[in-house]
């Protein structure tokens, strides 16, 4: 009888230590996402509505500008000068192309626009005057950014202005039938720092938030992937309904 009732109590004990071992990890975990703490061995929740840009850029400050990189295809136009009209031409592997009269332009990491101005002042030291030039994009190769996951062809598309997650997972023909629309992960450096944020591509068509922009070197998976399995913690407290879930790696294991 005395063993019943001992067996007993010690089963109560240790069903009552259980029960205060899992309230207190969970207000431990309340906490330290509330606090912006560890969510798992390798990510850290950041208190952010948006996964910033490469510099930092948040808010208006997001958008991506083209600038011209090595292997780039351009089309010139000198207005008037022959040989020199619908002028395709390829920046050599540090960004020059090599043009009649301007000799060899140094193009790299330059936009369109400043582009066009630096043709204009060599045509000029090269003694022409008042030449009109326009510059125009054929092909980017140096900036791109890698789609993979639950769609129709992955692989590494072109960054040009304007490109958002939408029309990044669009330059891959779209996601598969079975695509897990709620678990669309980017991977992004911003000042040195790895990170991550988690996106719901049904709550973006909705309109819950903003379909946030691209930039050069990100990597966009769709559904299951080691960086959405990272987040599983985090997102159980911070469903994906009105905003994003942001976070940084704290190694570079992705």
């Amino acid at each position: 009888m005395q063993q019943k009732i001992l067996a007993k109590c010690i089963r109560v004990s240790m069903i009552g230590a259980m029960m205060m071992a899992s309230a207190s990890l969970t207000g431990c975990a309340g906490d330290s996402l509330t606090k912006g703490g560890v969510g798992g061995a390798t990510v850290t929740r950041v208190d952010a509505s948006e996964l910033p840009g490469p510099d930092g850029q948040t808010g208006a400050e997001q958008g991506y500008v083209y600038r011209i990189g090595p292997y780039d295809k351009l089309i010139i136009d000198v207005l008037g000068i022959d040989g020199m009209v619908n002028r395709h031409v390829t920046a050599d592997g540090d960004g020059n192309i090599a043009l009649p009269v301007a000799g060899s332009v140094s193009v790299n990491n330059l936009t369109i626009g400043e582009a066009t101005d630096r043709i204009v002042q060599q045509l000029r030291a090269g003694y022409m005057r008042n030449p009109r030039v326009s510059v125009n994009l054929e092909e980017s190769v140096s900036r791109f950014i890698t789609v993979d996951g639950e769609v129709a062809q992955p692989g590494n598309y072109p960054v040009v202005a304007g490109m958002t997650l939408m029309r990044g997972v669009a330059a891959a023909r779209g996601v598969t039938e079975f695509a897990k629309l709620k678990e669309v992960v980017i991977h992004r450096k911003v000042n040195g720092r790895q990170m991550i944020a988690l996106y719901d591509l049904q709550a973006i068509r909705r309109g819950a938030y903003t379909d946030p922009v691209l930039y050069p070197n990100d990597v966009v998976v769709v559904g299951d992937s080691p960086g959405r399995r990272m987040l599983q913690q985090l997102l159980q407290a911070a469903p994906l309904l009105i905003s994003p879930l942001v976070a940084v790696l704290n190694n570079n294991s992705l």
